[in-house]
């Protein structure tokens, strides 16, 4: 078996070599077909989280060690079970859910694995899909995908499920009437954007800096598309809006887009921050009652939601965002190009 592995945060990956693990009782080995890049990929890789005024959250802080093969976007065949896999399940591709939790605490029982505080997420706690091979620990966290190729599938893992959640957290009627700011228009924000049309959204505004990337925006179906860097930027988004803002989405994460989105938000507005990019945000307390503002952090999604997000790929012709395909060698250069913002869409790893 053939990984590329974090071995020292903060430095290039290593390839490694070792025979792939036999799985036991409920465990399955998945040869793995394809699997995304993601910026949370860049931020493990890095050791750290910048929380602002000069503080970290160091990578072993949150109890991942090391070597970490990254990669939590996995799609692949099922080849071997453990003894109570059953066998009609071998052979047949699948979608794996990476957000894997403990199995037993009630947040996990509710349904919530994502959210648990004893966390085994494949990629970031547990060996992930940078590799020919990914042990999953039940056969419940795969999901079938006959009529989905596989470098279409995986991002939905992670991509498509946490902006699925993010929309799923949105009153419905507000989602048809008004609408959706997404702030960064890279991998989640273009697949915002079409998920925003696939759930019956009445559409998008989608803000970035980055001309090629606002241009997939408007491919991808924005109703309009902002240059943030430019002045006049949020009075051009309100005038676009043509009424209240009540949802904002940041895929970004750093102090200027949070500001920026909730310097857009009408009175009883939500904004909902998925990104990491980090920073310190200080909040004059009064306002949020005043505003009747809700600040939500939104970190991935459930298995349910999952299914439910594949189901609706299959029913609603959701077309994929832009995705350039790799060979799993091209690991170290991928996430580099990522870091650096030379990706449009989704990087694919394929072994």
């Amino acid at each position: 078996m053939i990984s590329y592995e974090i071995t020292a945060f903060n430095e290039p990956l290593v390839r490694a070599e070792r025979p792939a693990p036999t799985p036991t009782g409920t465990e399955v080995l998945v040869r793995v077909q394809a699997a995304g890049v993601c910026h949370t990929d860049v931020h493990t890789r890095s050791g750290c989280y910048d929380l602002g005024g000069g503080k970290l959250l160091r990578m072993n802080e949150r109890g991942i060690g090391l070597p970490l093969t990254l990669g939590h976007e996995i799609a692949g065949e099922a080849v071997q079970g453990g003894e109570q896999v059953p066998a009609s399940m071998l052979g047949k591709p699948y979608l794996v859910y990476p957000w894997i939790g403990c199995g037993v605490c009630e947040v996990c029982e509710a349904g919530q694995e994502n959210m648990c505080a004893a966390p085994r997420s494949l990629g970031i706690f547990r060996a992930g899909g940078y590799s020919d091979h990914v042990l999953v620990s039940h056969s419940r966290y795969l999901i079938p995908i006959p009529d989905i190729a596989p470098e279409v599938a995986a991002p939905l893992a992670c991509s498509g499920l946490t902006t699925y959640s993010a929309l799923k957290k949105i009153n419905p009627q507000t989602l048809a009437r008004t609408p959706v700011v997404v702030i960064g228009a890279g991998g989640l924000g273009l697949m915002c954007t079409k998920l925003v049309q696939a759930l019956g959204g009445r559409g998008s505004l989608v803000l970035d800096i980055n001309p090629t990337r606002l241009a997939a925006a408007t491919e991808a179906g924005a109703l309009a598309v902002f240059d943030t860097s430019q002045p006049g930027a949020a009075e051009a988004i309100r005038a676009a809006a043509g009424g209240a803002i009540l949802s904002v989405i940041d895929f970004v994460g750093s102090v200027q887009t949070v500001e920026l989105g909730m310097s857009l938000l009408s009175k009883g507005g939500k904004i909902q921050i998925v990104g990491l990019a980090g920073g310190e945000l200080p909040l004059s307390l009064p306002m949020l009652p005043l505003r009747a503002m809700s600040i939500e952090g939104c970190y991935v999604g459930s298995l349910q939601e999952l299914r439910e997000l594949v189901q609706l790929a299959r029913t609603s012709g959701l077309t994929p965002v832009p995705t350039v395909c790799r060979h799993l060698h091209e690991a170290e250069a991928s996430l580099n190009d990522l870091e650096a913002g030379r990706i449009t869409g989704r990087i694919v790893l394929k072994p």
